[in-house]
Parts: C-alpha cells; sequence; structure tokens
C-alpha cells in the first residue's frame, strides 16, 4: 500500500492531540510522582528517573521504540551526577531537548551557570505546578514557533531552514512533502544518533495517517532521492541494519 503524502492542512491538528513528552528527573520520589500525576491529567506523557545516569540513559539511549523527550525537567541536587552535570553532558551529546532546571531557591549560582550550560529555563524550589506547567508550556511554544535555538541547521552543503520549512542543497531549495521534511528535521535534530522507525514515527508526531513502520523506509528514499548525490549511495541519511537510520553530522564540504 503506497503511503499518502501528509495534508498540510491536517498536520498542526493531528500534532495538537498527540501528547507532547516530558522526562522528570528528581529523586524526591514523592514530588516527581505528583508532578507525573498533575502533568499527566494536563496532557503531558510523562516518565520520571530518580537518578542522573538514569535520567541521561533515558534521553541519549532510549533504545527502539523508547520515547524521544519534548523537554526534560531536572533537578539539580541528584545523588550521583548533579543536575549541571546532567545538562553539561546532554549538551556535549549535541541533544537539544529543552532543559527547565529545579533549583534551591536563592542560589544564583546554581541558576546562572544552568543557563550558561545551555538550560532553557529555571524554576525555584518550592514552587506551584502550575507555574511548572505555564514554563513548559512556553518552552515547548517557543520551541514549536521556531525560537530558542531554532533556525538554520548546516551540514556542509545542506541547509535546512526551519523557519521557512525548507531544505537547500547547494544553495537550492530542494522538493519535500510537509511529512518528508518534519522527517528530514527530526534525523537532523539527532544527527548522529541511530533513530529507530518507532522513534522516528514519535518523533513526526504521527502526521502521516498510517500506522506501520515501513512508510518511514518509503520517505527516507524520496529524502535521499532529493538530497543525495547519488541516492543509492547514501553519504547524508546511513541504513543502520536492524536499528533503523542515522543522520551524519559530519557531511562533504565541498
Amino acid at each position: 500500500m503506497p503511503s499518502r503524502p501528509a495534508r498540510g492542512g491536517s498536520v498542526s491538528k493531528i500534532r495538537q492531540a498527540m501528547s507532547e513528552s516530558v522526562l522528570i528527573i528528581d529523586d524526591d520520589v514523592r514530588l516527581a510522582d505528583m508532578l507525573r500525576t498533575y502533568l499527566s491529567q494536563s496532557g503531558f506523557a510523562v516518565d520520571t528517573r530518580h537518578t542522573g545516569r538514569a535520567g541521561l540513559e533515558a534521553v541519549l539511549h532510549p533504545g527502539p521504540g523508547g520515547r524521544i523527550y519534548d523537554a526534560v525537567v531536572l533537578d539539580i541536587m541528584l545523588p550521583d551526577l548533579d543536575g549541571l552535570e546532567v545538562c553539561r553532558q546532554l549538551r556535549g551529546a549535541h541533544s537539544d531537548t529543552p532543559i527547565l532546571m529545579l533549583t534551591a531557591r536563592g542560589e544564583d549560582t546554581d541558576r546562572i551557570v544552568g543557563l550558561e550550560l545551555g538550560a532553557d529555563d529555571y524554576l525555584p524550589k518550592p514552587f506551584n505546578p502550575r507555574e511548572l506547567q505555564a514554563r513548559l508550556k512556553a518552552i515547548l511554544r517557543r520551541r514549536r514557533d521556531g525560537g530558542g535555538g531554532a533556525g538554520v541547521l548546516r551540514f556542509g552543503r545542506l541547509e535546512i531552514d526551519e523557519g521557512a520549512r525548507q531544505a537547500r542543497l547547494d544553495g537550492q531549495a530542494r522538493p519535500l512533502t510537509a511529512y518528508q521534511f518534519d522527517l528530514l528535521l527530526a534525523l537532523a535534530r539527532h544527527a548522529g544518533r541511530v533513530l529507530s522507525r518507532e522513534q522516528l514515527m514519535d518523533l513526526t508526531r504521527g502526521a502521516e495517517l498510517e500506522a506501520f513502520d515501513r512508510s518511514i523506509d518509503v520517505h527516507v528514499s524520496r529524502l535521499r532521492a532529493a538530497l543525495e548525490d547519488t541516492p543509492s549511495e547514501p553519504r547524508r541519511i546511513i541504513t543502520v541494519r536492524g536499528a533503523g537510520y542515522v543522520f551524519a553530522r559530519v557531511q562533504d564540504q565541498g
């Protein structure tokens, strides 16, 4: 069965109906469970981890079928790696997942260092869960609307313009459907990381109405036809047998 191109008018509606996923990394089990319940009732899909290392593993190595998070709520005070180190390692691994840090009230140094390390926002404890929810929504809205780091992703001769929703090779726009651009952007935002078909479907928020993962293969083939010099010998979107696809972080410069 051939895959259907996404209808431009329906994509945003489909995305809005999908739950945005949040990971809470906090060793206060009671607080984490309370936040999970509160945010879940507000439509978020929420997971919790109680150590820095477990949180890093969940974000950076979710495994086939694992959840790709839209945002991370990260406490600074953790029993193994503190939140600042977790933030440093996430950004060092080129993860652009938005991070909202939880800090002790009055700890300006932690707040400043966290923001310098790449956190998107901070909230001092104790806090009202409604404020946490509002800040999360603001972070996610900025990301959807193209703020907070969105712009043009450059990989050698290839440019991916998030605001214009356009891919350019050697300065020339390449013809892509809305869904193909979403798929390319998902791969590029996680450059260097192998993504399974299930993860790619999760990242593209079901913009395709079909529920079988082999549709991803068809769209990858079309992306290669549009973006690769030799589609049969791809250098940008690489197949990892038995695992999925990886977008090459370092590409040709000539």
